[in-house]
């Protein structure tokens, strides 16, 4: 197994989830009641983990109870803080596809999107919507009418 040193390992991102719950309280078969609430877990850019119960900050080992013990747990909101998320494989994909069909040869796909955007890229994927359009304007301006 590869071990790399903490100061190459790569900080996590700032990143806030919030799910609604519902959790059914039953005895010998009898209904004792529902509980629901809204538990929302929140992770700084140092890694460390709050949370908040229905809008109160809350330990985190309760709101990791809730959404452990929860009959449903349904996820109503995610984002990324800070900087903005990645764009991903589907849209990198489609980045893809508009370079190859405006004739770039796939094999120069990293190279032209440094180009455009004047820094090493490695990953399509890990290009923000801006970076992306960025790409997409290049890809119009060298080769042609692009779709941004």
């Amino acid at each position: 197994m590869t071990q790399y040193a903490s100061s190459t390992a790569k900080a996590p991102r700032p990143k806030t989830r919030t799910w609604a719950t519902v959790t059914t309280y039953t005895a010998h078969g009898e209904h004792w009641g529902t509980a629901r609430h809204t538990v929302t877990l929140t992770r700084d850019a140092a890694g460390t983990m709050t949370a908040e119960v229905n809008g109160q900050p809350a330990p985190l080992a309760r709101a990791v109870g809730i959404l452990q013990g929860a009959d449903t747990a349904t996820l109503t909101h995610e984002a990324y803080l800070g900087e903005p998320a990645p764009i991903g494989k589907r849209r990198a994909c489609e980045l893809h596809r508009l370079m190859g069909q405006m004739g770039v040869p796939s094999h120069e796909h990293y190279g032209f999107a440094g180009a455009a955007l004047d820094r090493p890229v490695y990953s399509l994927a890990a290009l923000t919507e801006a970076e992306a359009r960025a790409v997409s304007r290049f890809l119009c301006a060298t080769h042609g009418r692009a779709a941004v």
